[in-house]
């Protein structure tokens, strides 16, 4: 997908406040902490049609409105996926200025996710 130039800018200015971790460093994180939350920020049809095993979907969209009543712990280890690492970033930014201190997100997004056989649903 080609992205416009403002909207790679704003994501990249995003990128270097947060932390991305790579498919092999999800697994290995949600293995080690049980309470780590895998959350999908992907539109609804794109969860729909097939989403990361174990996942909970919390679209960019709302995830600001709901994300407090969904993990109100804002220790809680989430990690964050889209389709391809852009707008999980943007989401992960936006997560740790509401308070969340253990947040990542998934560089490659789904795309990684499913390249790297990793189980859907």
């Amino acid at each position: 997908m080609k992205h416009s130039e403002g909207f790679l800018t704003i994501v990249n200015d995003s990128k270097s406040r947060i932390r991305e971790v790579t498919v092999p460093e999800t697994h290995d994180r949600l293995k080690r902490n049980p309470d780590a939350k895998l959350v999908d920020v992907r539109e609804d049809n794109e969860w729909d049609t097939s989403h990361a095993a174990g996942a909970i979907h919390l679209g960019k969209g709302i995830i600001e409105r709901d994300i407090e009543a969904t993990v109100p712990d804002k220790s809680t280890e989430l990690i964050l996926y889209c389709g391809g690492g852009y707008r999980s970033a943007l989401a992960a930014d936006v997560l740790q200025e509401m308070g969340y201190t253990n947040v990542f997100s998934m560089a490659g997004g789904w795309k990684a996710w499913k390249d790297s056989g990793a189980p859907v649903e």
